[in-house]
């Protein structure tokens, strides 16, 4: 699954030392992730190559910005850096100074890590949704709720904490849990199981994916999956099950994977979640494009999302 194979050692112990995140910085092979604006820098693919993230060596010449200690990959440190103060051309120029991670001189772009997250190797997806999960939560970030003052960066980019000496309020990252499920039901007289999927007005035309939506406080994980079902959808679920979770920092939510089991049938949508709502068996499914192919055609969700991996999950399951 996309964004969930960092091999990073984050070496949080390393965080609270100022003078050792500084030495880190200044080493020959540290290696900087440069975002603008959240977005990312990548290579363009090319017919021998995919995509892949590009870096800047440690002492590339970078504007003045949040610097934040990622971790350090085969011993050597990554750090992210806000490079959102330049502007297009100068970001242009930046993006065509970079090298890939092996140390190799390779030009790049930035773009939406949404756009080219499917076609990067699994690594590099993680490091660049790790980087761009935190730069835009200290983006974001710069208030205190006690007091009003403003926040500073602290724990080399972790936490940020109140400039009041009185009050010494502490943020933390801040991430949204979401509930997906893939709602299945196995009809009495025996015929093929059929899975329920819906359709936000937002999508593109004839795109279908699994129900979702975010955790109330107060609420368990499953009580989330049963309610939100409900209010989309109008059906009843029975036995919820946690399959995987996954990050998606688009902006800054975790998506907790669920496989759920319908006790009713008869779909009533909400139409400010879904444009529709529709059963489908896996033989449907196989006949599903995906999402941004041509065509009027049924599409299953983007590649990168766990909805996608549930769907397919689901598939296989049938086949077994």
């Amino acid at each position: 699954m996309f964004y969930t194979q960092s091999t990073l050692d984050r070496a949080d112990h390393l965080r609270k030392d100022e003078l050792k995140i500084q030495a880190l910085r200044q080493q020959p092979d540290a290696q900087l992730v440069p975002l603008w604006h959240c977005q990312s820098l990548v290579s363009d693919p090319t017919a021998d190559s995919a995509p892949q993230a590009i870096i800047l060596p440690h002492d590339h010449d970078v504007p003045d910005g949040q610097s934040i200690f990622l971790g350090l990959q085969d011993n050597k440190p990554l750090f992210a850096v806000d490079v959102s103060s330049l502007d297009e051309q100068q970001r242009d120029r930046l993006g065509h100074q970079g090298t890939a991670r092996d140390g190799t001189p390779q030009p790049g772009r930035f773009t939406d890590l949404r756009m080219v997250g499917p076609t990067l190797p699994g690594t590099d997806g993680s490091l660049l949704a790790y980087a761009r999960g935190l730069m835009y939560w200290n983006g974001i970030t710069r208030y205190c709720v006690n007091c009003g003052r403003p926040l500073v960066s602290a724990n080399a980019g972790h936490t940020r904490e109140c400039s009041n000496e009185d009050c010494s309020h502490v943020d933390f990252p801040r991430t949204d849990p979401a509930v997906i499920m893939l709602v299945s039901y196995s009809p009495p007289d025996g015929s093929e199981p059929k899975c329920l999927l819906g359709r936000s007005p937002a999508w593109p035309e004839g795109v279908f994916s699994t129900l979702a939506g975010f955790v109330e406080p107060g609420e368990s994980l499953e009580n989330a999956v049963r309610r939100e079902v409900l209010e989309e959808s109008s059906i009843h679920v029975g036995d919820v099950h946690y399959v995987a979770s996954q990050p998606w920092p688009f902006p800054r939510s975790i998506m907790l994977g669920f496989e759920a089991t319908a006790t009713s049938t008869d779909i009533s949508i909400d139409p400010v979640e879904l444009a529709d709502a529709q059963w489908f068996t896996r033989t449907q499914l196989a006949g599903f494009g995906s999402w941004g192919d041509d065509g009027d055609n049924y599409k299953l969700p983007r590649k990168d999302s766990i909805a996608r991996f549930l769907v397919e999950r689901w598939i296989r399951e049938g086949a077994l």
